[in-house]
């Protein structure tokens, strides 16, 4: 992001706390003089430092309850109730082939998709209206797929902006900006969240509309979620605290709402990890360590469910034949 002084829905507070391209070009204009001619009176410095107080302090920031949860993390929270030869067994229930087909999970976001999005958040339709336009979007998706014969359905996903942004929207923790955008790749442009605070999950994200297409079908429906890892990678991330454990943060929300798909009727629950390998270090040595706590953060979201529900993740964008071993590590029913 270039100038946080176009961000207006940022409260001033909040905005102390960023550092844009702008800021960052003084910072280091103050910090030459400091360091050549030891000028260190500059307001840059006593507001940087009234920032970090006032990060330390905030109720924003520090999230008791989230704390007290990573205390409890355990070995066994990263651990399926038994070995996948046992849940194979268990899965049976869902009477699926032994290749069965699926999707990804997202389809295309139409110009009318993106039109009636535009059009609720800009206030000019209201949610009734909104929620009408996907449920005809999602009983239309769900009754293709059971017309070709798909083994596994997914809903489509089209009450969702962008992968990481719908998630972040709805997690304490997160703030969005109006105008950083990052280039993707080609012409594709996002717009990444700030993760500046610990993560929660105030309620259910995306049971609703799961639930809705499931009861479409006898067909089994996928829940789909976005991976903690994948969360982080593409997200502008706190440095007050490592990112292992912004991730476990994140780890424990997406945990809660796998525990919430499953107990709505889902079976088969996707959970994405396209940017696990995104990760590694520029260091090879320290790539152990970076796969360790990515799995573990992975295997916290997945592990909490019946042997009877089937984990699936998909990942992308990158080649993962030099990680192979930690995407089995992952114990995923399905990648």
């Amino acid at each position: 992001p270039a100038d946080k002084a176009n961000e207006t829905k940022l409260d001033a507070e909040f905005k102390s706390w960023l550092a844009f391209a702008t800021d960052k070009l003084e910072e280091i204009s103050a910090l030459t003089s400091a360091l050549n001619e030891g000028h260190t009176t500059f307001p840059l410095f006593k507001e940087s430092r009234a920032a970090i107080e006032s990060r330390k302090t905030s109720k924003r920031v520090n999230n008791p309850n989230v704390k007290e949860r990573l205390k409890a993390l355990n070995t066994t929270m990263g651990k399926r109730q038994s070995a996948y030869k046992e849940r194979r067994v268990a899965q049976e229930t869902l009477n699926l082939p032994v290749f069965p087909t699926t999707t990804i999970g997202s389809f295309p976001q139409t110009a009318d998709v993106r039109s009636m999005r535009a059009s609720f958040k800009a206030g000019k339709i209201d949610k009734k209206s909104y929620d009408q336009f996907i449920a005809e979007q999602i009983q239309t998706a769900v009754k293709w797929q059971d017309e070709l014969g798909i083994d596994v359905l997914v809903h489509g996903e089209f009450e969702r902006n962008d992968m990481v942004e719908f998630f972040g929207e709805q997690l304490d923790g997160f703030a969005f900006t109006e105008n950083g955008w990052v280039q993707s790749y080609g012409s594709r442009c996002v717009k990444p969240p700030i993760i500046y605070g610990d993560v929660s999950r105030p309620k259910a994200m995306t049971v609703e509309w799961s639930r809705y297409a499931q009861s479409l079908t006898k067909t089994p429906m996928k829940g789909m979620l976005t991976g903690p890892v994948t969360i982080l990678q593409w997200s502008f991330v706190r440095a007050d605290q490592d990112r292992k454990t912004t991730c476990q943060e994140i780890a424990l929300a997406i945990r809660d709402e796998v525990s919430d798909l499953e107990s709505a009727g889902l079976r088969v629950i996707q959970i994405d990890e396209p940017a696990i390998r995104e990760g590694l270090p520029i260091r090879h040595s320290e790539w152990k360590a970076y796969l360790d706590w990515a799995v573990e953060c992975f295997r916290i979201s997945s592990s909490s469910v019946a042997d009877s529900t089937q984990i699936h993740t998909h990942m992308c964008y990158s080649e993962f034949n030099d990680i192979i071993e930690a995407v089995g590590a992952m114990d995923a029913d399905a990648v």
